[in-house]
């Protein structure tokens, strides 16, 4: 399995872990404000970075391009800093509302890049 699979493997269980327990704080507080937050932590984090891996464990050529490395840690990036500041605006943070902006806006350009590197492996 490519390095880079196994990067996005490692770093989807992690936010799995972490999306169980936002739900799990959620659940015990019975406060629910932060459901979108729980909801972007585990589609952005676990199953859309689970699935970037599984991509690339079945087209390693992909995989070994200098733009997977690139868009590992700018997708990574994004939601690292998207998601808490996510979760502290909706539990009352309004002055974190620009961070989740800009962070949003770098996660998209890592789902363009991953686009771009679907596109360039196909035509391959």
């Amino acid at each position: 399995m490519p390095n880079i699979a196994r990067m996005y493997f490692i770093t989807a269980i992690c936010f799995l872990i972490a999306g169980i327990l936002v739900g799990l704080k959620m659940s015990i507080a019975h406060d629910y404000a932060a459901v979108g937050a729980h909801a972007h932590i585990n589609l952005l984090g676990w199953v859309t970075m689970a699935l970037f891996g599984a991509f690339h464990a079945l087209n390693p050529r992909g995989a070994a391009t200098r733009l997977a490395k690139i868009q590992y840690y700018v997708y990574t990036l994004g939601v690292l800093v998207m998601t808490p500041a996510l979760y502290f605006l909706l539990t009352g943070n309004p002055s974190l509302e620009p961070i989740v902006a800009v962070s949003s806006l770098v996660v998209f350009a890592g789902v363009l890049m991953f686009a771009a590197i679907i596109f360039r492996t196909r035509a391959g």
